[in-house]
């Protein structure tokens, strides 16, 4: 279920403040350092590092 529009454009990485962008059930940090990966449920972003997948 995508974001609703604009909701993307205003939301960054909790844990270092890069852009996020949207990929399947999750919204995956864009800085390549970081790279969280955090879940997006019932179309509600889940923007906590203790809750996000770290890269592989």
């Amino acid at each position: 279920m995508p974001l609703e529009s604009g909701l993307l454009e205003i939301l960054a990485c909790p844990a270092c403040h890069a852009p996020l962008k949207e990929q399947e059930a999750e919204l995956v940090c864009t800085d390549g350092s970081c790279g969280l990966a955090y879940p997006v449920r019932d179309g509600i972003p889940v923007l906590l590092v203790d809750e996000a997948r770290r890269p592989e």
